[in-house]
């Protein structure tokens, strides 16, 4: 966009404002007002995005939540706008505090080094230690390891728990590899990685490519070199400070938020049919609760394929060839005579009631978004991280799709890792029910909390401006009580 584009827009804007019913006179003064949505209030927004995205080139991710988060929060900062400027609020807030680059050498069972990148960004400890996933996959560069971090700080805020925003992980793949070169990577990585962490500073926890397996090993060299046993990393096993109920808490706080979002509407889970992408770790346990609340699962999905199985997904098995075997989609249609494999992608094209993208980021394109909307789907929610497009999500919401946004809807996993915090500080373990009704109560406060804050705004039902804003005012707030830092 030129500078002629955004000085016709303000002029057009400012028309569009009074009525045709009679004269009106320009008055440049009022039209100049920083405050509220005038001129120079609409190019001040654009300026400052625009500036963001030049000083972090190349990062397409980040630029997308940077521009999803900014307009839906443009209500709340219109109340503020003007100490908001002057402090510099939204330029801080975008700005990590820290992003760290680091190399990672290891050695392969062949004797060949191999280098990997990687890296932690610590974005935001505004309400606490900074708290996020380390991604292990080959899609991972900085653009993405930001729009992680970004999305990370509103969504631990929204918790109400003490933990801020960070994320990290690198371009290695630890599919095809072997213990020992997983263990080789995992070690090579903390030798760097320790520098950064503590569990008073940044606590990290797993995510794509990072399970149990490779949490141990980042323990283990974390605790050797530190020669402290403490609460640095969630998601450990549980003979050494792991919680219950953290393997099952992303799937399964998706499913209560979801339950939540369709209760608000007069709806339930109960006999409706759903289809959910991706068979990793959220979307497994997604599809188990979602089958205890009375729904019925009818897809999964890898990188290589989907399956359709009109009789429900069968999870005992979804888990032995996923969790077990490592194996892949087609061998849970081999095994199961209802379920269709098909390559590829078109999980989206199934009718269902509710729709649950699992799988990796803008998974959910605005083609399917269109397929959803054909097939009277009630809601979408989003399991995976930004897994639905800018013009997707727009497109569900002005069709009258009830969505849940990532932000909150998965916001399940990091609340159990902060109670596993909490367990390490207490040297106690909880039994998984008490950890599993907290984790209930966290997702019902969760979409009460961005529900009202949507109503608040006379935006009812707009539940991914309820959660950015909702998660926006207790981090600014904080951010404000400790001064220009």
């Amino acid at each position: 966009m030129n500078l002629n584009k955004i000085v016709n827009s303000i002029l057009k804007f400012a028309d569009l404002q009074n009525s045709r019913e009679k004269d009106y006179i320009f008055d440049i003064n009022k039209f100049s007002d920083v405050v509220g949505k005038t001129g120079p209030y609409i190019l001040y927004t654009y300026l400052r995005l625009n500036k963001i995205t030049k000083e972090n080139p190349g990062e397409p991710e980040f630029h997308q939540t940077l521009n999803e988060v900014y307009k839906s929060i443009e209500v709340a900062v219109e109340e503020n706008e003007e100490q908001y400027r002057k402090d510099a609020v939204l330029e801080r807030l975008a700005n990590p505090e820290r992003q760290i680059k680091f190399r990672v050498p290891w050695v392969d069972d062949e004797g060949q080094v191999q280098v990997n990148t990687g890296y932690r960004v610590q974005f935001n400890s505004a309400i606490g230690p900074y708290k996020g996933g380390l991604r292990f996959h080959p899609s991972v560069n900085i653009g993405i390891i930001k729009f992680l971090g970004f999305e990370q700080i509103f969504k631990n805020s929204l918790t109400g728990l003490p933990i801020g925003g960070g994320k990290g992980g690198s371009n290695f793949d630890p599919k095809g590899k072997s213990d020992r070169e997983v263990m080789s990577f995992c070690q090579s990585f903390m030798n760097e990685l320790y520098r950064h962490i503590g569990q008073d500073q940044d606590v990290p926890a797993g995510d794509i490519g990072v399970g149990a397996r490779e949490v141990g090993y980042l323990y283990g060299q974390y605790k050797r070199l530190t020669k402290q046993y403490e609460g640095v990393l969630t998601g450990k096993g549980l003979t050494f400070g792991g919680s219950l109920a953290r393997t099952e808490a992303t799937g399964y706080g998706l499913l209560y938020f979801t339950n939540e979002m369709l209760k608000a509407n007069n709806e339930t889970l109960k006999d409706k049919t759903a289809t959910v992408s991706g068979s990793g770790n959220v979307a497994i346990y997604a599809i188990e609760k979602a089958q205890q609340l009375g729904a019925k699962v009818v897809t999964a999905s890898d990188s290589t394929g989907w399956v359709y199985d009109p009789k429900g997904i069968d999870v005992a098995l979804l888990k032995e060839i996923k969790e077990v075997q490592r194996g892949r989609m087609s061998d849970y249609a081999a095994k199961r005579e209802s379920a269709e494999y098909h390559e590829g992608r078109g999980v989206w094209q199934i009718k269902s009631d509710v729709a649950l993208p699992c799988a990796t980021q803008n998974e959910l394109t605005l083609d399917d978004a269109k397929l959803i909307v054909e097939n009277d789907t009630l809601a979408v929610s989003e399991g995976a991280n930004m897994p639905t497009t800018l013009d997707a999500t727009k497109y569900l919401q002005d069709n009258g799709i009830l969505f849940g946004p990532a932000k909150a809807a998965n916001a399940g996993g990091v609340a159990v890792s902060a109670l596993e915090m909490s367990q390490n500080s207490e040297r106690l373990y909880w039994t998984f029910d008490e950890v599993d009704n907290m984790l209930k109560d966290i997702m019902t406060n969760i979409f009460s909390k961005l529900n009202t804050t949507a109503q608040k705004y006379e935006q009812d039902k707009n539940y991914v401006l309820g959660a950015n804003v909702a998660g926006f005012e207790r981090v600014v707030e904080a951010m404000q009580s400790q001064g220009i830092v």
